[in-house]
């Protein structure tokens, strides 16, 4: 049975009627003239010495990504959204990995997704995160510790409508999510790669309609995070993954 989508998606409309149009329009750089070439920055070693032809060569001077310009602004390259991927990590899993069967199932309601789901072979559904280094003395390599899930396409943004329009208005005392202050570094890594990571309460998973129609089939509620991640790479590029979710009618307050 192949499951398809019978009706465009609400918010995926908007976006491409409204959003787009006007994040262009905010966001827009006129430039005269072409960008001048990139300064070519040379190796830490002499590619043609033989001692150290074979060796890895970072560039001198230190990784300069964070230093990387936004593209010139075109109709290609508006801001978009990409995929949403949530996440949680439990304690309680690594002593014994049955608890991660609640988040499993919690998550694939969340998302309506699950492995080939729909006949999508790109679809991976949830998968289970392992801890990649020991921490503490009690993650170790290989233990199952949380679960993630990627949305895309139509189901990301009836994710994002529902979260916006059902979750966030029933929050008691929530005046928007908070930002850091300006005196913050823009250049450090999190302010140029285009992404921007909300946290949940256990209380919030309860609001989703998904969950809530059922609440009584869940031990408990799980607090997780919601990573926005989106096509803006370079200076300044958080800022218009902010502005992209504003458009959205996510909240932000510093």
């Amino acid at each position: 049975l192949m499951v398809r989508e019978t009706g465009q998606s609400r918010v995926k409309e908007h976006y491409h009627t409204t959003l787009a149009d006007d994040l262009m329009y905010m966001h827009y750089i006129h430039e005269s003239t072409p960008r001048s070439a990139p300064r070519v920055t040379r190796g830490l070693y002499d590619a043609e010495d033989p001692y150290t032809k074979n060796r890895f060569n970072p560039i001198a001077g230190g990784d300069r990504f964070v230093r990387k310009q936004l593209p010139p602004t075109t109709v290609e390259n508006i801001i978009k959204l990409e995929r949403i991927v949530l996440h949680t990590f439990q304690k309680e899993a690594i002593g014994n990995r049955s608890y991660l069967l609640g988040c499993i199932a919690a998550f694939r309601a969340l998302s309506g997704e699950s492995k080939y789901s729909g006949g999508r072979h790109t679809s991976k559904g949830v998968q289970v995160v392992r801890g990649r280094k020991t921490v503490g003395g009690w993650i170790r390599p290989g233990v199952p510790c949380g679960v993630k899930i990627e949305i895309k396409g139509d189901k990301m943004y009836d994710f994002l409508g529902t979260f916006v329009e059902f979750v966030l208005p029933r929050l008691r005392d929530f005046g928007g999510f908070q930002m850091e202050p300006p005196s913050r570094n823009p250049h450090r890594q999190s302010a140029v790669t285009g992404v921007v990571s909300l946290g949940l309460n256990p209380a919030a998973m309860g609001l989703f309609p998904q969950i809530e129609v059922n609440v009584d089939a869940y031990h408990r509620m799980y607090g997780f995070h919601i990573h926005f991640i989106t096509n803006a790479q370079g200076q300044g590029a958080q800022n218009l993954a902010r502005s992209l979710l504003s458009g959205f009618q996510v909240p932000f307050q510093r």
